[in-house]
């Protein structure tokens, strides 16, 4: 296949890939998105085809461009007139719609300056991208843009999901069936609802080291709060000090909405040592407050337990082993010393994404060969302040760029729509220049 030497290869589709193409296409940049799945533009948040997957954010905060906040309403005002509420939360499957909407719009818009490529990646040469089938897109940067992986438990017995998105996982599931869920977050609540909108009636039981599940956002917009100055210095330990004060004198909404515009530059400022406390102790309940959901899907997930039909525990499991027809699960409940075991006829994974660059087949190969390496706490990938990849001497590589989840390691905030269209926008200055 022929392609352009001055063009950019951009590997992933969803969310972040197709809209970095966008804003390269309005800067006049050539790029070529390849994505597996096919489906340019979703990814796997925005495939859902339930309604009731709402967005976690307010629609007046979902615009796909930085610099025009109104982007998304307008759309929805347009197209979905009653779902245009700007203070609402809309279906994730019409945010979809709306982002392969901008999409086709800019192509149309700045015609040859996108191309789409329904292809599997297999590896990353110089700034060639070679594809599963052997062909070779070359340009003259490569940005991966690969979204959030499902998670890394393996298991070839079908009564355990390990990707209940795929299509179909969730099928196989009984009106009737006792399923256990491996985590308690944004993924367990998905599945939760999804479950029950099918008309299952069963009871579920999910697990997590902690328990801890999303809290919920405030019936109205929640105001920033501006954060002490003791809570941005000083000691980890000073600062969740601060952190709890904050929280006591005020909403505690208001407190995790004041620190969100300052997250990643507290995040990047942070020695190794104190990230590694934050990532250790804290993460799991920066993730459930920072990370919330709809007032609407709380009421629906306390309406489950009420019904004594979701149990959320804190456990660390032990096994997973098909017994019969069923899966035998042993797990040491907190503050227990007998282990227990519950034999549930389906297991759902839902423990988040299973990032791993030392076994991606994309990445792999680079930190074998020095072009990359792992950030100090092994989250993922080395980068920049410009989202370049360093290389196992510290050199950033200005052909080799990384977008969106990721980045994590790196810019921690960079899985919500807001920030991950500001990266897209220092991305395409970069790559435009």
């Amino acid at each position: 296949m022929t392609s352009s030497s001055d063009q950019i290869v951009i590997i992933g589709g969803g969310f972040s890939g197709a809209m970095a193409a966008a804003r390269l296409a309005e800067r006049g940049v050539t790029s070529t998105l390849i994505d597996a799945g096919g489906d340019f533009g979703l990814g796997v948040a925005y495939a859902t085809l339930f309604d009731g997957h709402l967005l976690n954010v307010r629609a007046n905060r979902m615009s796909a461009v930085e610099g025009r906040p109104d982007d998304f309403v307008d759309w929805l005002g347009r197209n979905h007139t009653d779902r245009a509420d700007p203070e609402g939360f809309a279906p994730r499957r019409l945010y979809g719609l709306y982002v392969q909407d901008r999409l086709r719009a800019v192509e149309t818009e700045h015609p040859g300056l996108i191309t789409r490529l329904h292809a599997r990646a297999a590896s990353i040469e110089g700034t060639d991208v070679v594809l599963g089938d052997g062909r070779r897109i070359s340009g003259r940067a490569v940005v991966l843009a690969t979204g959030n992986p499902p998670p890394r438990t393996a298991s070839g017995d079908p009564r355990i999901l390990s990707d209940p998105w795929a299509e179909g996982a969730l099928a196989a599931i009984g009106s009737d069936d006792l399923v256990l869920v491996i985590g308690t977050g944004l993924t367990m609540v998905d599945m939760a609802l999804w479950l029950d909108d099918r008309g299952w009636r069963g009871k579920m039981l999910a697990l997590s080291r902690r328990g801890l599940r999303p809290r919920a956002h405030g019936e109205r917009p929640d105001g920033a709060i501006p954060p002490d100055p003791q809570l941005l210095d000083g000691p980890a330990s000073a600062r969740l000090k601060a952190a709890r004060m904050a929280v006591r004198a005020g909403d505690w909404r208001g407190v995790m909405e004041g620190l969100r515009p300052l997250t990643d530059q507290i995040w990047r400022a942070a020695d190794v040592p104190t990230r590694a406390r934050w990532v250790r102790h804290l993460r799991p309940w920066w993730d459930v407050h920072r990370h919330r959901i709809a007032p609407g899907i709380a009421a629906r997930l306390d309406a489950l337990i009420a019904a004594d039909r979701l149990t959320l525990s804190a456990a660390r499991i032990r096994a997973i082993v098909p017994e019969g027809d069923k899966v035998a699960v042993t797990f040491d409940p907190k503050g227990r010393i007998v282990p227990c075991t519950v034999l549930a006829d389906r297991v759902i994974d839902c423990s988040g994404p299973g990032h791993d660059p030392a076994r991606d087949p994309l990445t792999a190969p680079l930190l074998a060969s020095g072009r990359a390496r792992l950030d100090p706490l092994g989250l993922g990938l080395d980068l920049d302040e410009a989202g370049r990849v360093l290389g196992a001497d510290g050199t950033p590589d200005p052909t080799l760029m990384v977008l969106g989840p990721p980045a994590r390691a790196t810019f921690w905030e960079t899985v919500a729509v807001p920030d991950i269209r500001k990266r897209i926008e220092a991305l395409a200055e970069a790559l435009a220049e």
